[in-house]
């Protein structure tokens, strides 16, 4: 027969291992989430907007699925953004006067078009990027804001980004910027982006960007995966420790 003081002394012994696995989970989680890769702290990307009250909004909806009524403006902004913080074209230009000098045709609408290219702080070498402009697209009436986009010219795309507009930039796209300059962070500056004259209407044959739902900006999957990953870890690590401790109690009334 076994003593209370023989209990007292086996019982610490055979609960030992339950405690050094949950100091062990808890260790691992722990070191998990500390070595966690870094994340960038902002991106150098082309972000889409929409004038709203003569106001620029960040777009709701990718260009290739975002149809602009007639009479619309799309706005475009090349920068580097934190995550938290938004770059919107630094001029506002009414449809009217985008498109006032364009005349309206049968069976197309029109759609102005703001291209702000950014600030030198906003390039990737410091580069001086082109000058802003806008321009009046005539275009089909189902026609997206993608096929506005290709109006200004070129628009390359990658693995459905929008990277460079009219050739710019050149090489990169969406690329994530570690450190933010103190120029970049810097207030933007109103700027003057003169009207338009008579547009020409899109080709018809000039293919629209590629890319089943273009994107206007990167998509946050890096920082929302991890974002994902610690709070898995988390309910993970709790549901661990609410088991070995509804074990070790039930052991505990076990040998009482």
């Amino acid at each position: 027969m076994v003593s209370d003081r023989e209990e007292e002394t086996v019982s610490p012994v055979r609960h030992a291992p339950l405690r050094v696995v949950l100091a062990v989970l808890v260790a691992a989680c722990l070191s998990a989430l500390t070595i966690a890769p870094a994340h960038a702290a902002a991106y150098r990307y082309w972000g889409f907007y929409q004038l709203t009250d003569n106001a620029w909004t960040f777009a709701q909806k990718g260009p290739d699925t975002t149809v602009p009524k007639d009479g619309s403006v799309d706005g475009w902004r090349y920068a580097v953004a934190e995550e938290t913080s938004t770059r919107y074209p630094r001029a506002v230009l009414t449809f009217d006067e985008v498109c006032g000098t364009t005349p309206a045709e049968a069976g197309k609408k029109r759609v102005g078009l703001v291209l702000d290219f950014g600030r030198p702080a906003d390039a990737a070498d410091g580069a001086t990027p082109p000058e802003p402009k806008a321009l009046c697209a005539v275009v089909a009436t189902d026609a997206t804001s993608s096929v506005v986009l290709a109006a200004a010219g070129g628009v390359r795309t990658e693995k459905g980004l929008v990277c460079a507009v009219d050739g710019y930039p050149t090489s990169e796209c969406g690329g994530p910027v570690q450190e933010v300059s103190a120029e970049a962070k810097a207030a933007d500056q109103p700027v003057t982006i003169a009207a338009p004259a008579a547009s020409p209407s899109a080709s018809a044959s000039s293919p629209a960007p590629s890319g089943s739902d273009l994107a206007a900006a990167p998509t946050s999957g890096t920082s929302g995966g991890s974002v994902t990953a610690y709070v898995i870890a988390g309910l993970v690590l709790l549901a661990l420790i609410g088991y070995l401790l509804v074990r070790s109690r039930a052991r505990t009334r076990q040998d009482g």
